[in-house]
């Protein structure tokens, strides 16, 4: 249409051969760790299944469990709209099954399913709460309802189209209001500047467990390029305000988006585990400071991150960014964390 802004693709291509160029020693391979935050799809040009995960968590790193997170994948081609999600729950228990039996190795692959609700259907978003559960097989644990959302529409997803102020709308927490009973958590997916709306959300509900996912997606492209530092106090203020939630934590990872604008894609060789750390060191430890290990997880965000950096590469990087905690500290950001919000 004439006069709209086309955004660019919000995924950074993944090739294999680049990231082929650099292979680091695993730091540290006995540290028992959980990645709380992958995906599995077969697009257009893109499969990351079962055989995909494996050939990177077989990285050297000691991965003990994965938890599934919702992204449009084998959803029901038909049906009621609102249950066509619960596809991907089903799916996503199968491979769970799979990896159960241990032919697979010994990691528990999708050990903890999150899928997706629209959580616009109100009090109807319990019904399809059910389904997820039941379709679950014991592992379904909680639901993200993408809520980013901004002015500047070259940051967006094109997949994903939520109005602004939706964590504030009647309607919506309703639907939100349907999780804590159930025993269900909530992952929050957003743009730094919403970050202060999930806090008013987490308030209003502090039953209810929400884990941030990517440090509050800090922007870094479009309007928001080269103003990196302009927008860091106003993130980590943000931050701040939300770690006062006890009901909330942190997902530490998913910086190597697009929209977070570091361009690792575009160097020669993939960057190492230094170079890594050294630019995210900042939001990193801003949120460690924030919420305290006991409330921050490591996260992959594979294979979306994967445009940027290896799966070794960027474990190492996060082993190099904790050595300032202690033992305990260290066991809650790998795994202890993941492993009491996910009830793995």
């Amino acid at each position: 249409m004439s006069g709209t802004t086309a955004a660019p693709s919000p995924y950074l291509h993944v090739r294999e051969d680049w990231l082929r160029r650099r292979r680091e020693v695993v730091l540290e391979p006995e540290l028992p760790i959980v990645d709380p935050h992958h995906h599995l799809w077969e697009r257009p040009g893109w499969r990351y299944l079962l055989d995909d995960l494996l050939a990177d968590i077989d990285s050297g790193h000691n991965i003990v469990a994965t938890v599934f997170i919702q992204c449009r994948s084998m959803q029901r081609a038909a049906g009621a709209e609102e249950f066509r999600p619960v596809g991907e729950t089903e799916f996503v228990n199968g491979v769970a099954a799979m990896s159960a039996s241990g032919g697979y190795g010994p990691t528990r692959i999708c050990a903890g399913i999150v899928g997706h609700v629209d959580l616009r259907l109100g009090a109807r978003a319990e019904e399809v709460l059910a389904a997820h559960i039941e379709a679950g097989g014991g592992r379904f644990r909680g639901i993200r309802h993408i809520t980013a959302w901004d002015a500047d529409p070259t940051v967006l997803n094109p997949a994903y189209s939520p109005p602004p102020g939706l964590l504030g709308d009647a309607t919506f927490r309703q639907g939100f209001a349907k999780l804590a009973p159930l025993n269900l958590s909530f992952d929050a997916w957003l743009y730094h500047p919403q970050i202060d709306e999930l806090a008013d959300l987490a308030r209003a509900f502090p039953d209810t467990r929400i884990v941030l996912n990517h440090v509050g997606g800090p922007l870094a492209i479009g309007s928001y390029a080269g103003k990196r530092e302009a927008v860091f106090p106003k993130w980590t203020a943000s931050i701040r305000n939300l770690a006062t939630c006890p009901n909330v934590c942190v997902k530490l990872g998913g910086i190597g988006m697009r929209i977070n604008g570091y361009d690792f894609h575009t160097l020669a060789d993939p960057p190492s585990s230094e170079v890594l750390a050294a630019a995210w060191k900042p939001y990193i430890e801003t949120c460690i400071a924030a919420f305290g290990a006991s409330r921050c997880m490591f996260e992959s965000n594979f294979p979306v991150d994967k445009g940027s950096y290896g799966y070794r590469e960027y474990w190492n990087a996060c082993k190099i960014l904790s050595h300032g905690a202690n033992a305990i500290e260290r066991a809650d950001l790998f795994a202890g964390t993941a492993t009491r919000f996910y009830r793995l």
